[in-house]
């Protein structure tokens, strides 16, 4: 794809743009630790505000009519909205800006992270959304998973999860993909949902209906993976995000073992249990080395230049599959 093309709207990478099946993935499982309590929820809020307004911000330096006007060609959508107004959806079927305001406010474009050393894109990708469509699905997917999340676990660790997936989204989409600028916080999410699959390994003897709960979780991951093979979605921003939600969730979210947060009252003479099991402090060893190793290795790979593709020949296809009905514009092969 030209350079051309992309600043034209047809090169954007969103990372998803569908949530139903995020939303399915919020039922809470039945908990036997009667010690378990729920925080006020204001990181998960704050997150969608700063997301919104971000948005609004992009459209009010957009502004559809003024460099449409200039181009003189298509009409903007919604124009009554002034200098906030959408793309003309031939370029942008998402309604929101181009994909050259997108650029020039911080998408991840791999040209500019590498040969240009803006490093900073990899954060600032996470906030940004190609369209009012983009924005709401994964507005509505961050309140109804990231908002149960950090009311068992608190803003600090669900904070973190979210953050740092996001940046492993980022650093696993600039290792494949180049031709092609990518927005949207789907990696982070994709972290939180990982961060509920390992949560509920590593704490597996403190729910209920575990097998139901394990099998509903896996079939949610699966499906929204599954989404990210069609075009023009970055399957590969969901990938790095959910791995490093997963792991994180080893790291983070372990719940102390029944019994240990009643120790003071077990009589003396009578052996407390560790505040941890065995299992928790083994996957929580194997997850801080794999994190360590997986996010130096990818950012040296990512800073040498090096291309994902190079090394993995069969990789490409777990972004987009072709079929007979649509070609995968991004690809180096």
């Amino acid at each position: 794809m030209s350079r051309e093309d992309t600043e034209r709207g047809g090169g954007v990478k969103s990372r998803g743009n569908n949530s139903n099946s995020y939303l399915s993935s919020t039922s809470t499982y039945p908990i036997e630790d009667t010690e378990a309590h729920y925080r006020t929820s204001w990181l998960v809020p704050m997150f969608v505000v700063a997301n919104v307004a971000v948005f609004i911000v992009v459209m009010c330096i957009n502004n559809c009519p003024k460099h449409l006007h200039r181009r003189l060609e298509g009409k903007c959508v919604a124009r009554f909205l002034g200098r906030f107004s959408f793309e003309p959806l031939k370029d942008n079927p998402l309604f929101g800006p181009s994909s050259a305001t997108l650029e020039r406010l911080g998408a991840l474009d791999w040209t500019k992270v590498v040969d240009k050393h803006q490093g900073w894109r990899l954060i600032t990708c996470i906030w940004l959304h190609a369209g009012i469509i983009h924005l709401l699905a994964n507005m509505l997917s961050l309140v109804f998973i990231g908002i149960r999340l950090e009311q068992q676990f608190g803003f600090v660790r669900i904070g973190v999860v979210y953050l740092l997936s996001g940046f492993g989204g980022s650093v696993l989409s600039s290792l494949f993909i180049r031709n092609n600028i990518s927005v949207g916080a789907s990696g982070a999410l994709f972290g939180l949902l990982g961060a509920m699959l390992s949560e509920l390994i590593t704490n597996w003897s403190i729910y209920t209906n575990k097998a139901a709960a394990l099998l509903t979780l896996l079939v949610i991951i699966g499906i929204n993976l599954a989404i990210g093979i069609l075009p023009h979605v970055d399957n590969f921003a969901h990938i790095g995000g959910f791995l490093s939600g997963f792991l994180l969730g080893f790291v983070l979210l372990p719940r102390p073992q029944y019994g240990w947060l009643e120790r003071r009252n077990v009589p003396s003479g009578v052996g407390v249990k560790s505040k941890y099991r065995a299992h928790q402090y083994a996957l929580w060893l194997v997850s801080v080395i794999l994190l360590i190793v997986g996010f130096t290795v990818a950012l040296v790979m990512l800073f040498k230049g090096e291309n994902g593709n190079d090394h993995c020949h069969w990789c490409h296809y777990l972004s987009c599959v072709p079929t007979s009905r649509w070609k995968c514009n991004d690809n180096n092969l």
